[in-house]
């Protein structure tokens, strides 16, 4: 019997990490030769251009308000924020009476913060909603209590931007749920106005819609009445984010197997009973990145009133400067100042979307 001679396998490469960020940067970076270059592409420009940003941004620039240090500087001069901050963020509104608006933006962005977390998800936050827009409506506007009354249209800023945003997305979201089962309907007629409808808003630029909606409108009223600029501004960009929230809804509807509905009909239930018990949560739970682009969309788009001359923030920052020739030339500044505060809002959205994200597809990890 011949002895048996012993044959070590040969060690086995240690298993690379997947979690962590060097296994992200692997991954996501250096992933294959083309990913390799691009990265190596954009790291090299990157090199190239954030020093010199760096240098103007920060070592070069001038903190203080104060334009004649300003035009010598060779960096940025951060100082006119600190100068024109103020009409930046609240507009034309009287300097004298600007803590009006700066507690109704506060009390609107703290409702805003609440409407998004679970624990306020209870019957009383409509009633709480209503309280808070009658309370911002009374202390900008006045007239009462003491206040002096401030036209709507002096309102400015910050405050007009988060109202005009978040009014127009309250209530072009319920337009536009209607107006996407309306294009799904099988009668001829409601299919056939909420298509038209659609088409037509979508078919012309928000500021045509604004333009109409601030100079045209009234010259079809009775003569001797007239609607607050700022409730037809506010009507149109409804009107406008509601068309092209309803076709992101429909898409959601549209991806719903016919079949379910027909179990439900099997099951006898109501048309209604099952939009809102089967179609309408799946449907929505699909369509949440969508809907969110769209109130991001809707967002930035009310820096087009300042055609109509409401002067949010964009409009406002152009007012500050364009008034003043010693701080006019530092228009990238202000622009830089409130991209800040758009990328703020807007990313804040973004991930409170990837959240929603998370919780509504919680069911299909299970």
């Amino acid at each position: 019997m011949s002895a048996t001679t012993f044959q070590p396998i040969a060690a086995r490469p240690a298993p690379v990490k997947s979690t962590g960020l060097v296994a992200w940067i692997r991954s996501n970076l250096f992933g294959n030769l083309p990913t390799t270059i691009g990265t190596l592409v954009i790291a090299a420009i990157l090199l190239a251009v954030l020093p010199r940003f760096f240098h103007w941004a920060f070592i070069n620039a001038v903190w203080t308000t104060d334009y004649e240090a300003c035009h010598t500087a060779a960096g940025a001069c951060w100082g006119v924020v600190g100068e024109k901050y103020r009409i930046i963020i609240f507009g034309r509104y009287p300097f004298e009476e600007q803590w009006r608006p700066l507690i109704s933006t506060l009390l609107l962005l703290s409702l805003l913060v609440a409407s998004c977390m679970r624990a306020f998800w209870k019957p009383w936050l409509a009633i709480l909603w209503i309280g808070v827009l009658g309370f911002f409506f009374t202390v900008m506007y006045g007239g009462v209590l003491g206040l002096s009354r401030v036209e709507t249209d002096r309102w400015g800023g910050l405050p007009l931007t988060l109202l005009l945003a978040s009014l127009s997305m309250a209530m072009a979201f319920p337009i536009a749920l209607v107006i996407a089962l309306g294009r799904r309907s099988s009668l001829p007629a409601i299919r056939s106005v909420c298509t038209v409808y659609v088409e037509l808003i979508r078919g012309v630029p928000l500021i045509s819609v604004l333009f109409m909606a601030s100079f045209m409108f009234p010259l079809l009223m009775p003569q001797g009445f007239s609607i607050d600029v700022l409730v037809r501004v506010l009507a149109g960009i409804t009107l406008f984010a509601a068309a092209y929230m309803a076709e992101v809804i429909r898409g959601g509807l549209q991806a719903i197997p016919k079949g379910q509905i027909e179990a439900a009909a099997t099951l006898g239930l109501s048309y209604w009973q099952t939009q809102r018990k089967i179609v309408l949560p799946q449907a929505l739970a699909m369509v949440v990145p969508g809907i969110m682009n769209n109130f991001i969309s809707t967002f930035k788009d009310t820096s087009l009133v300042t055609i109509v001359s409401l002067y949010e923030l964009t409009g406002a920052m152009s007012l500050a400067l364009n008034s003043d020739a010693n701080w006019r030339p530092f228009k990238i500044e202000g622009y830089l100042f409130i991209a800040m505060i758009y990328f703020v809002f807007c990313f804040s959205m973004s991930r409170y979307s990837l959240w929603i994200e998370k919780q509504v597809n919680k069911s299909k990890l299970r």
